[in-house]
């Protein structure tokens, strides 16, 4: 049976130091995006790992391709291709907090530690050597399977975008870029950029600047402020309290004129804003409780940490909670934030189910702004959610390949309010790599991977393969 032939060839030690030396290799380029250059449109970093990507699918003898430097193409053979496989190569900025170089590759007790071993470069491996598994297996096949490394899903997937506006669509499409056993329903989001403008005073004691955040989808690990007018005896003896309440960290110093404040919190991807520690909205939280004068900057500070006030992820206090049985319940990080003597500029990213509409969602959350003089400036469009039904060929393929290798039985197709590759892809949908039950630190400092979850991955993969390419 295919089924043991498949288990068999991953269980051999060599598949495992295989799947941590491809994995390596990959984690071993630093992909955050960057500026644009000549034949690098997401900057140097992704352009590097999609060098390197392409050689290690064509050291295992694939026929590869360099789709103008946006994404690659691994084919795994000259047939007609059933089966698109989206995976990523571009990873979120390492953060704080890492107890290993993020980017080498450290395994450690069959644990696999450093940026993208989860999201996404360890799932890419997986599909790689699943489609290396069918060739060498010999398993009968009648279609092509194309993976397609991209190298801008962090940053907004301009990448596939650009492949997809010159190529078809497959027939059908998957994404090893989440959580098994399958994700029918990605939400939609709703991310706006809004502000204020103020002029300048000399009222005392004022904040002066205020940063935070550094990545709209992932939660704020840190964020500082000056405050003019006061000193650290004044600002220290508020922190414990929502030190305690959040788990944030803060830091107070002296300088001239005035007292900065630095806090730490954790970072998490935005989709999951419960698994980090929102630096800016606990910072927040102090600055409100500070004898400020009555000026614009204070009445912003008031507003912002009334409308998001730390531990409210899901919108009550803006207005814009909601949920609905089948998509589940909006969630939002405040991701972003500048504040300098003369106005503001912040962002906040939602993951919003099927019940929310322009009205109950973007236009209540620009009502509660308004009432403290606070407008959105830039990106008030809501995106659609992506929708398969659960009862598609394709949806019934995947989770009976799931079932076969976990023992799962009558597996559910799931809903997720992280955005994947295939939420502009009709009819595709997110396959793995994460098992239920495992945090693989996403965006987070320590990311991690089972070695033995990626080679099971492997397995349910190759099964998948060539039950759709047959």
């Amino acid at each position: 049976m295919d089924q043991e032939k498949i288990s068999a060839y991953f269980d051999d030690p060599a598949r495992r130091a295989e799947m941590i030396s491809a994995v390596s290799r990959l984690v071993g380029v630093k992909s955050v995006r960057g500026d644009a250059e000549p034949g690098a449109p997401f900057g140097p970093g992704p352009r590097t790992a999609l060098d390197e990507a392409l050689k290690l699918c064509a050291e295992l003898g694939f026929a590869v391709q360099d789709y103008d430097h946006y994404v690659g193409l691994c084919d795994l053979n000259d047939k007609p291709t059933q089966l698109h496989i989206l995976g990523h190569l571009d990873v979120v900025g390492e953060g704080t907090g890492w107890a290993t170089d993020p980017y080498t590759c450290v395994e450690k007790d069959g644990m696999l530690y450093g940026r993208g071993v989860s999201d996404d470069k360890g799932p890419v491996c997986a599909a790689l050597l699943a489609m290396k598994a069918v060739r060498d297996l010999g398993l009968p096949v009648s279609k092509n399977a194309r993976l397609i490394l991209g190298t801008d899903e962090e940053s907004g997937s301009e990448d596939i975008a650009y492949y997809y506006a010159r190529e078809p669509y497959a027939p059908q499409t998957f994404t090893p870029d989440a959580d098994f056993p399958v994700i029918h329903i990605e939400k939609g989001h709703y991310c706006p950029e809004f502000g204020a403008s103020w002029d300048r005073t000399a009222a005392l004691p004022r904040v002066s600047g205020m940063t935070g955040g550094f990545r709209r989808n992932v939660v704020p690990p840190e964020a500082r402020a000056e405050v003019l007018g006061l000193r650290a005896a004044d600002v220290a003896p508020l922190c414990p309290a929502v030190e305690n309440r959040s788990g944030a960290v803060f830091t107070v110093t002296d300088m001239v004129g005035g007292v900065r404040i630095h806090c730490a919190g954790r970072n998490a991807h935005a989709a999951s804003p419960d698994d980090g520690i929102n630096a800016i909205a606990a910072l927040l939280e102090v600055l409100a409780a500070l004898p400020l004068a009555d000026c614009d900057s204070t009445r912003i500070i008031g507003g912002l940490h009334t409308l998001f006030p730390y531990g409210d992820n899901r919108g009550r206090a803006l207005g814009i909670a909601q949920s609905d049985e089948q998509s589940g319940e909006l969630t939002l990080n405040l991701a972003l934030i500048t504040l300098s003597e003369t106005g503001f500029s912040a962002q906040f990213d939602a993951r919003v189910p099927l019940c929310a509409d322009r009205e109950n969602c973007a236009g209540a959350c620009e009502a509660a702004l308004e009432r403290y003089g606070i407008t959105v400036t830039k990106g008030g469009e809501m995106t659609h959610v992506h929708v398969v039904e659960a009862d598609s060929p394709l949806v019934r393929t995947l989770l009976e390949c799931y079932e076969t290798y976990t023992g799962v039985e009558n597996a559910k197709p799931i809903a997720i309010g992280g955005g994947t590759y295939v939420h502009d892809i009709p009819g595709g949908v997110a396959f793995g790599c994460d098992f239920p039950g495992f945090d693989p630190k996403m965006h987070s400092a320590n990311e991690q991977a089972s070695v033995d979850n990626l080679l099971l991955a492997a397995k349910i993969f190759t099964l998948a393969i060539a039950r759709l390419c047959k």
